[in-house]
């Protein structure tokens, strides 16, 4: 219990309790400035994987995920949350995903299911949401969400550490499997809980049931 509490003020950290915070509604913000370039680092990773630098490439990804964490916490300390950070971050997050895995599988390095895993529920979401509100349903991001992001960026630097680290250092390899299934497990539950929420909200707007599937049946 306690374990789960304080994985949950590590996720929150930086949260003012009572505090009433500013939503802004410009993109000059800290922790945008910080989302844009974790996503244009993404481009430098793909660049070192190719080049088989895995060793830099194990860097650029371990800041990818430290700067996940980093942007939120100033948005919540610095009172910098603003509406365009809550829709940026977690499609910066996403795309980076999906992008890392691409280049995983391309090189050989992952298996095809983690690309798989990530790309299938988020097309259906993405579907679904179009079809339901011809757009982002603009839902928070939920802390299984935040966990799952946290596990996937955990478990890919170390698939490129055991690269660079060589063969005697499978346990490495083995750990980030271990992450990573966790954190396909975790984007599952995280999906299937956006499909519910998006049902929900379609509900509340429209007063009847979505014709597309019933996920929260």
């Amino acid at each position: 219990m306690e374990g789960g509490l304080g994985l949950m003020r590590f996720i929150g950290a930086g949260t003012r309790r009572g505090f009433n915070y500013r939503v802004r509604r410009t993109f000059w913000t800290v922790p945008n400035i910080i989302t844009v370039a974790r996503f244009l680092l993404v481009p430098v990773f793909v660049s070192y994987l190719d080049q088989g630098r895995y060793g830099a490439a194990t860097i650029v990804l371990a800041v990818l995920g430290c700067t996940d964490w980093v942007d939120g916490y100033i948005a919540r300390r610095f009172d910098q949350i603003s509406t365009i950070g809550r829709w940026l971050d977690p499609l910066a997050d996403r795309l980076a995903l999906i992008i890392i895995a691409v280049a995983f599988v391309v090189e050989g390095l992952a298996p095809l299911w983690l690309l798989l895993c990530i790309v299938v529920p988020d097309t259906i979401l993405l579907v679904y949401s179009l079809v339901l509100f011809h757009g982002s349903p603009g839902l928070p991001v939920t802390n299984v969400g935040k966990i799952r992001t946290a596990l996937l960026l955990a478990g890919t630097p170390l698939l490129l550490l055991e690269q660079a680290l060589g063969p005697q250092f499978q346990w490495v390899g083995v750990l980030a499997y271990v992450f990573l299934i966790l954190g396909c497990a975790g984007h599952l539950v995280a999906w299937w809980g956006y499909m519910r929420a998006a049902a929900r909200k379609h509900r509340q707007l429209h007063g009847s049931r979505p014709d597309v599937g019933r996920p929260d049946a």
